[in-house]
C-alpha cells in the first residue's frame, strides 16, 4: 500500500483493504497521545467506502466537544502523532496532516476535527455509511470522480467543487430520513 499525494495533486488509485488497518494504526496512535475518546475518531472518506477507488489519503475524522476551546494538548498530541496543523479556512473544521517526510511536500492522513455530534460530524458519517449501504450510489459517486480525473484535472480545489453538489445531495438525505 502506498499512500501520498503532493501539493495540489489529484489522482485515484484502486480500493485497498489495507487503508481500513492503516485506520486502526493511526487510530491507536492518536488515542495513545491525546486524551481524545475512541469514539470521538472514525474513519471517513473514500479510503472507508469499501471497494472504492480513491486519493491515497486516509481521511479521519476526529471530534471535540468545541472548536474554539481547543486545548493545546491535544494540539501536541496530534504533533507527538505525526500530524501538523494546516493554516486551511474551513468554516467549523481545522484540518491536520501527515507528511512522508519533513520536506512536507506528500500528504499521506488528513484529521478533520470538528464538534463531536454537530452538523458537520453528523454528515460525514452519514455520508460514508450511506455509501457503504448503497452500492448504486457509491458507484455513481466513483463516476464523478472518474470524470473528474479523465476530463478536467485541474487541482485538488476544483476536484473538491467538482463532487460537491452530489456530496450535498447526500447530506440532505440525512435531514430527510
Amino acid at each position: 500500500m502506498k499512500l501520498g499525494l503532493g501539493k495540489n495533486e489529484v489522482k485515484i488509485v484502486p480500493y485497498e483493504i489495507e487503508w481500513k488497518d492503516e485506520f486502526a494504526r493511526v487510530k491507536k496512535e492518536i488515542l495513545l497521545h491525546t486524551n481524545i475518546n475512541e469514539n470521538q475518531i472514525e474513519h471517513i472518506g473514500s479510503t472507508a467506502i469499501v471497494g472504492m477507488a480513491a486519493k491515497p489519503i486516509i481521511d479521519i475524522l476526529m471530534g471535540v466537544k468545541d472548536l474554539k476551546l481547543l486545548d493545546a494538548k491535544l494540539i501536541k498530541g496530534l504533533k507527538e502523532s505525526g500530524f501538523l496543523r494546516l493554516r486551511v479556512e474551513r468554516p467549523n473544521e481545522i484540518v491536520f496532516a501527515k507528511f512522508t517526510d519533513d520536506t512536507y511536500e506528500v500528504k499521506t492522513h488528513f484529521i478533520h476535527l470538528v464538534e463531536y455530534n454537530g452538523e458537520l460530524w453528523n454528515n460525514l458519517i452519514f455520508f460514508r455509511d450511506y455509501l457503504n449501504d448503497h452500492e448504486d450510489v457509491s458507484k455513481e459517486y466513483l463516476n464523478i470522480k472518474l470524470t473528474y480525473i479523465n476530463e478536467k484535472s485541474n487541482g485538488i480545489n476544483e476536484y473538491t467543487d467538482f463532487k460537491e453538489n452530489f456530496v450535498r445531495n447526500i447530506f440532505a438525505k440525512r435531514i430527510g430520513e
